[in-house]
């Protein structure tokens, strides 16, 4: 029984991706502190957007397209305009001071970085990273493996849960436009 012994550019992509992750962790722990600790509203749901995109770079860095293209459109997309439109019509403005719950912030925070320090230099992060990548022919998560999934095994429950969206959205609009038909009449 031989070993598998990666070759040079499987050491340089292994090597890229590491690079790539790092980048991705950092800005998306940078990006989630600033969320929490801009005073601004507008500024934390800039940092917000940020933070969706790089986390959906770590989905394409997983070779996971159809979840990096959700998270784009429904997170990056749908979500964070709702959030600013809330901000902007509650209009709510920058803190002024900080809160009294500062230094058991701070405490809390001190603890859970040493949590975080104790369990990586506990783990066996870092190890396997010279072992090779196993080739898949259609990995799960792509977009082709969900659609075929989607319309052969599941296309039953697929239709029913487009008849219940169908039927949700009809009543939306019902309920929405009651009092227009109410004022006719």
């Amino acid at each position: 029984m031989g070993s598998i012994v990666p070759t040079a550019q499987d050491l340089r992509l292994k090597k890229m991706a590491i690079v790539l992750f790092s980048y991705f962790a950092a800005v998306i722990v940078i990006t989630g502190l600033a969320v929490i600790g801009l005073r601004n509203p507008m500024y934390s749901a800039l940092s917000l957007l940020v933070l969706f995109f790089h986390v959906a770079g770590i989905y394409l860095l997983l070779d996971a397209e159809f979840i990096f293209a959700v998270q784009v459109i429904a997170y990056a997309g749908a979500i964070l305009v709702l959030y600013l439109f809330v901000v902007m019509l509650l209009d709510v403005k920058a803190e002024d001071g900080y809160h009294r719950q500062l230094i058991l912030a701070l405490l809390l925070g001190c603890a859970i970085v040493g949590e975080l320090i104790y369990i990586i230099s506990h783990s066996a992060f870092g190890q396997g990273l010279t072992a090779t990548v196993k080739a898949l022919r259609n990995p799960p998560g792509t977009i082709e493996s969900i659609g075929h999934l989607l319309f052969t095994r599941y296309l039953f429950p697929f239709e029913v849960a487009s008849i219940i969206l169908l039927v949700a959205m009809i009543g939306a609009i019902f309920l929405a436009k009651e009092k227009v038909f109410e004022k006719e009449f």
